[in-house]
């Protein structure tokens, strides 16, 4: 009576075993062209044809070691800036009496610290994987990202500097600025500049083509730009304007951002809800885990620059609140990423789990958002 089952089953795992089999095949069969072309040759041919091998198989093997993990992956990265410690709100002069030009001294911003530290994360710390040349070659031509291989850091990488982009946009118009009327700052100007260069730009490109200048070139230089404004703004020599408003501005721009992620991954779990067997799941995920990774910093050190307001207007227990979810969204650490039905009984669905927490967060925001406008 089971024999029918019995060979059904038999049968679904000959047919995966051939599939997997061939797919191997297919995968080592330039490696098997090259070594029988590299047997076949002599001489002088023979030592070219080493080198051409070394020059392709040296920079995937530096790819394949440094997608191998996220270096320095913390939960708890703000510790370093001891924010607990500070009890001034970013520009804020210190109160020292008889202080004068050359000596006063004024809060730095948490906002531009966090910010110049996940930069430093990412291309300082980590190998930025989206413009190096293996990653742009793909596997054999085919996109690394519609594989289920190497592409997980390089989507986190770009969750985190999305956030970074965004943070320094409303540094540039507003936050950097007094009252959103003065010149922009020049540091936070160039930080932004360098920012927005494309995250995939390595030394060449052909659109348009030419000479490049390299991503993780620009976000150093970006990083430089953060730390010298906050040397200006600790010496009291450049602007953080501190009230109400702005932070309600960041508050509309994090929450319309981390919205924006909401509904790729509604698009993701309704239309490609293949559990395990979806290959691009695990790139949304990913990328919104990056995101919430550098928006839990910067949020951090928004409450501390806004301190006085977060205060008056009684939102630290919102704040804390929202933080925690924040937190319980980048503990998610699935060892396969599932995009599976909300319904499914043996395929999970991670994407629609991370969706769920950052909707917990929006909500968060937009309610101090609210209490921040009235």
């Amino acid at each position: 009576m089971l024999d029918p089952v019995v060979e059904f089953f038999t049968n679904i795992f000959a047919l995966l075993g051939k599939a997997i089999g061939r797919l191997v095949a297919w995968l080592l069969s330039p490696f098997v062209w090259v070594k029988n072309l590299y047997q076949r040759s002599h001489g002088i041919l023979k030592v070219l044809l080493a080198i051409l091998i070394l020059g392709i198989l040296l920079p995937y093997l530096w790819f394949i070691w440094n997608v191998a993990w996220i270096r320095n992956h913390d939960l708890n990265y703000t510790d370093k800036f001891q924010f607990s410690q500070i009890d001034v709100s970013a520009g804020e002069q210190v109160a020292v009496e008889g202080g004068s030009d050359t000596t006063r001294t004024c809060g730095r911003s948490g906002i531009v610290d966090v910010s110049a530290e996940l930069l430093d994360f990412n291309v300082n710390q980590n190998s930025w994987i989206s413009a190096s040349l293996p990653y742009r070659l793909g596997l054999f031509g085919i996109p690394w990202d519609a594989t289920p291989w190497m592409d997980n850091k390089a989507s986190f990488q770009r969750g985190v500097h999305r956030a970074v982009r965004s943070t320094a946009i409303e540094l540039q118009e507003t936050l950097g600025r007094e009252r959103g009327t003065s010149e922009r700052d020049k540091n936070l100007n160039t930080a932004l500049s360098n920012i927005q260069i494309s995250e995939y730009n390595w030394y060449l490109g052909l659109n348009p083509p030419g000479v490049k200048q390299t991503s993780w070139a620009s976000y150093r230089r970006a990083l430089r730009a953060f730390n010298d404004y906050n040397a200006l703004l600790e010496k009291c020599s450049a602007s953080f304007d501190a009230r109400a408003d702005n932070l309600s501005g960041l508050m509309d721009r994090i929450a319309k951002d981390i919205g924006s992620t909401t509904a790729v991954i509604k698009d993701r779990a309704e239309q490609y809800n293949g559990g395990w067997f979806d290959m691009r799941a695990d790139n949304t995920f990913m990328e919104a885990h990056g995101q919430l990774y550098g928006y839990l910093g910067i949020l951090r050190a928004a409450k501390i620059d806004f301190q006085d307001i977060v205060e008056s207007r009684a939102i630290g227990g919102l704040w804390d609140n929202m933080i925690g979810q924040l937190e319980n969204a980048v503990v998610l650490s699935p060892w396969i990423i599932s995009n599976g039905r909300e319904d499914g009984m043996l395929m999970p669905t991670h994407i629609t789990t991370m969706g769920f927490y950052i909707l917990r967060v929006r909500t968060n925001l937009t309610e101090m958002r609210d209490v921040l406008k009235n």
